[in-house]
């Protein structure tokens, strides 16, 4: 298990499509595994794949820091209702924004031996589902800020 360099905004692989999961290697058991390590190393809520470099359709949440949801190849199947408010990205670190997203997201997912199984989550859940899932098409949370970014320290003010 070893901790990975996050990439940050600006770098091409972010921008990129991953691909879907085949099989589950060593390989990509190692990858999950360091990409915990990674996020509770920097303290985030989720982490995507291609956010340590690898295009590859698996997302890591962890909303409470003692229940881990491995995501792969996931696909949302339904949202409802909506939520405003702060969000970040280990990707863009030091900055915060108003995002707007569906407050209830169901998903469909595949666990670590390729099992499927359906999530739903609402509130902060559904945010990372849905922030996560985006960083597998090669999208940033910065393209749906409504307002100016803000540094973190002086959004929690407001």
């Amino acid at each position: 298990m070893a901790i990975r360099n996050i990439r940050e905004i600006g770098d091409p692989v972010l921008g990129k499509t991953c691909k879907e999961v085949k099989e589950i290697t060593p390989r990509i058991q190692e990858l999950i595994n360091d990409m915990f390590d990674t996020l509770y190393e920097a303290e985030g809520v989720g982490l995507a794949a291609p956010q340590v470099g690898i295009l590859k359709r698996i997302v890591v949440i962890d909303t409470t820091g003692d229940s881990p949801i491995v995501l792969i190849n996931p696909k949302v199947l339904e949202t409802s209702g909506e939520q405003t408010g702060y969000e970040g990205c280990l990707s863009v670190p030091g900055k915060t924004g108003q995002v707007t997203r569906a407050n209830y997201v169901k998903a469909l997912a595949y666990d670590e031996n390729l099992e499927p199984f359906e999530i739903e989550g609402t509130e902060l859940l559904a945010r990372a589902i849905l922030h996560e899932v985006d960083h597998l098409e090669g999208h940033l949370y910065v393209e749906k800020v409504e307002g100016p970014l803000q540094d973190v320290e002086n959004a929690e003010e407001e």
